[in-house]
């Protein structure tokens, strides 16, 4: 097997890291540079799931000033973590075009205080994933967040063809002049100009709506005092709390599901978002570290669950966030704050976003398109981030046109009950529902699996080895096999004692679970959270070469394995190692 040591690679194009201080006007400039290029999603969201539920249109301003209101509270936490909520990067956060689908059908049956109640209680399910973040790395992986990625473009596309289907002048020109030049600048662009693309093309949209004679629908909230009607150019909108439908009926246990689904999804970008941004942000070459993970995921709950509270959509990461670190060179923690406080500023100006919703149907059915494509595309490079065997072809497939066909209402759909509709008739709920059923089914096939426990001192060595041996005679190992796995997990535990410092008098548990596949052969061992990171140290060694032999436990370590991996949670440090 090739080694494959999974670790963050830094960023040669690093001009300011996460702790550096740029110059402010550099920061305010990069940041309001990166607020244009996202704020446009984060208001047609909400617009578009209120339209497509047939909502009052006065719901809209707001609706889109709690989005942005709690898109920038939750930037500003996830660059400026507090305890363990946030990431410490450039994370910005934004309106989830997940939940489009689920929050269109949710309006249609009890309205916002049934949309309130539905993410209020499935945000909970991001804390659960972030606290025990460990205990689901093999099923919640990046293959099944893949194939709800791509099934999440399969449910929505329909809702960007309804919007390109309208009555106004020139609409399909209008709608090929807004994608024109995000194909011509994807092909083409160069450098930062790429990400400028969908702003472009919603600006040249928008200007052939106006010269083909099309009306700009400008909508302001109003204020109303002393008997005189004014609209509100800053300042809040008019507010009112609907409250939350609390009843539990049977259609919020009907819509649950989808809505823990799709949370899922969520966390499963923005799991994807926080290990990306630390391979971008980071000078020097290190193992992820899945504490921030952790914090990403615990404030994308707390955005959740506060717009749950407020009344608007659930917000996610947005991988904007990524290329603008990467193509800028730019990661320093200050520009995320002052891109949630700009995010924050907007929030309580109702002019700007009211020229955002006065774009033209064809022009947000085109940037809808636009934004579907590239999440199924995103949905491909998650399957494909690791090697599709015939098992996870498989899982991939099933789930896939499961969900396609439940979408379609071509499966089983005269034997279903009224009351399951809403869950079986979303394709991506079906889909990723069975691909979860599928990876722990794959998870579970695997022999021979058994759990070793014992206290984490270096006494510990020779219980390893007898079970280590006790395994290998089972299943009829040769000797050098067996030889070469005890003295894996030898240097593995000296490492962990020697990454610590640790006191005898403190400590800790020390668990080991060993499994055998068609891939070959896993030990994993598992101790309380401390020290530092194996990964990061093999590097070191490795850098080092023969100067050091203060490095020597290290150097064996990844001369023996074909893999390891020290994944170090808030709970838990976890270490993986893999021979063939």
């Amino acid at each position: 097997m090739k080694k494959r040591m999974v670790s963050v690679s830094p960023n040669p194009q690093l001009r300011y890291a996460v702790g550096d201080h740029p110059p402010w006007p550099v920061s305010v400039l990069l940041s309001v540079q990166t607020v244009l290029l996202i704020v446009a999603g984060i208001i047609l969201t909400p617009a578009i799931v209120l339209r497509g539920a047939g909502m009052d249109a006065g719901l809209e301003p707001q609706v889109i000033f709690f989005a942005l209101l709690v898109s920038g509270v939750v930037t500003v936490l996830q660059a400026r973590p507090a305890g363990r909520f946030g990431a410490g990067y450039i994370l910005l956060m934004g309106t989830s075009g997940a939940f489009i689908a689920a929050a269109i059908s949710a309006l249609q049956y009890g309205g916002l205080p049934l949309l309130m109640a539905l993410i209020v209680f499935s945000s909970s399910l991001q804390f659960v994933l972030a606290a025990r973040l460990s205990l689901f790395r093999r099923i919640v992986t990046p293959l099944v967040g893949g194939i709800t990625i791509m099934l999440l473009a399969v449910t929505v596309m329909p809702v960007a063809f309804a919007q390109l289907d309208v009555d106004s002048p020139g609409a399909p020109w209008v709608a090929l002049v807004t994608i024109l030049p995000v194909m011509i600048l994807t092909f083409f662009g160069q450098g930062g100009l790429k990400l400028w693309a969908p702003i472009i093309g919603i600006v040249l949209g928008c200007a052939l709506h106006g010269l083909l004679g099309g009306e700009f629908n400008l909508v302001l909230p109003e204020r109303v005092a002393d008997g005189l009607t004014t609209p509100v150019w800053f300042g809040l909108p008019e507010l009112s709390w609907p409250g939350l439908d609390l009843s539990f009926g049977p259609h919020f246990w009907m819509l649950l599901p989808m809505f823990f689904v799709v949370t899922i999804v969520g966390a499963l970008e923005t799991y994807g978002d926080a290990i990306a941004i630390q391979k971008t942000s980071q000078v020097e070459d290190k193992a992820t570290d899945y504490r921030v993970v952790q914090g990403a995921l615990n404030a994308d709950g707390m955005g959740n669950l506060l717009a749950g509270l407020v009344g608007t959509l659930p917000c996610t990461t947005y991988s904007t966030s990524i290329s603008v670190v990467d193509i800028t060179g730019v990661a320093s923690r200050q520009v995320g704050l002052i891109c949630g406080l700009i995010l924050v500023g907007l929030s309580f100006a109702p002019l700007f976003y009211g020229l955002i919703l006065a774009i033209p149907d064809a022009v947000v059915g085109a940037y809808l398109c636009i934004l579907i494509a590239m999440l199924f595309v995103h949905g491909l490079r998650l399957i494909s981030a690791e090697p599709i065997t015939t098992q996870r072809g498989m899982i991939i497939t099933l789930s896939f046109w499961a969900g396609i066909g439940f979408q379609q209402g071509a499966i089983f759909k005269s034997h279903i009950p009224d009351w399951m509709s809403p869950i079986t008739d979303n394709g991506m709920t079906v889909g990723t529902a069975l691909a979860l059923v599928l990876m722990l089914i794959y998870n579970l096939k695997t022999g021979g699996k058994r759990v070793f426990c014992t206290t984490f001192d270096p006494q510990a060595v020779a219980g390893l080895h007898e079970f280590i041996e006790s395994y290998a005679n089972r299943y009829k190992w040769p000797a050098e096999q067996s030889r070469r796995v005890q003295l894996a997990a030898e240097e593995t535990l000296l490492c962990l004692l020697d990454c610590r410092q640790r006191d005898p008098g403190q400590a800790g548990e020390l668990r080991a679970e060993i499994r055998s596949s068609s891939e070959g052969l896993t030990l994993d061992i598992a101790v309380g959270a401390d020290g530092e990171n194996i990964q990061d140290l093999m590097i070191q060694a490795a850098e080092n070469g023969h100067q050091s032999m203060g490095h020597l436990p290290y150097r064996v370590l990844d001369a023996i394995t074909d893999d390891v991996r020290h994944l170090q949670f808030n709970n838990l440090d976890y270490v993986c190692l893999k021979l063939t």
